[in-house]
């Protein structure tokens, strides 16, 4: 049995290191894990005003969501915060009212900054969007990852053992959250 896992990246720089950290999540992943990306740099801005006739790339973006068994998301840290866009893209996975697409979705935070506490804040603070969303999250292990020059090949090869390890660690621990709360699920 396959686990399909969505990934967003929270940035969308063409040289961004969380971009490469998501790479290097999907290079090690484990057989019978599937990786597949939900991209959110199409989404337009959020406006209430959409949500009586919702834009067909919102709705793309909220069906890739209902698609997969569980979301990491890789976020960078802007001034203490998530980017912008991963909030707009946020805000577009919540709404109309009532329909929030990560309602009881498995969801785990990862991300990776030059700093020492390894987009920390950033991802903290996405942690408490996702509470508010009612999203099942991985608790541990955390994914707090400096990245140094070099640490993650923009093709996804990490050149750190330890942090191979990590990643292989963290995706294991993750599949099993996401089978917890499908037994939960299917228990209720």
């Amino acid at each position: 049995m396959t686990t399909t896992i969505g990934y967003i990246v929270g940035s969308i720089s063409s040289t961004s290191i969380n971009r490469s950290l998501a790479n290097a999540l999907v290079r090690q992943a484990p057989e019978g894990v599937e990786f597949v990306e939900i991209p959110i740099a199409g989404l337009p801005f959020y406006s209430p005003d959409a949500d009586a006739d919702y834009p067909a790339v919102a709705r793309e973006f909220k069906d890739a969501i209902a698609a997969v068994d569980g979301v990491v998301l890789v976020t960078p840290e802007y001034s203490r915060s998530i980017p912008g866009v991963l909030k707009n893209a946020l805000d577009w996975a919540s709404r109309p009212y009532g329909q929030n697409s990560f309602t009881g979705k498995p969801t785990a935070v990862l991300g990776t900054s030059g700093g020492p506490i390894g987009a920390a804040v950033a991802q903290q603070h996405l942690k408490t969007i996702l509470t508010h969303f009612a999203s099942p999250q991985l608790g541990q292990p955390e994914g707090f990852i400096q990245s140094k020059p070099g640490l993650f090949t923009p093709e996804g090869e990490v050149t750190d053992a330890s942090t191979a390890e990590f990643l292989r660690g963290y995706l294991a621990a993750f599949v099993r959250h996401i089978a917890r709360v499908k037994a939960a699920d299917a228990a209720a």
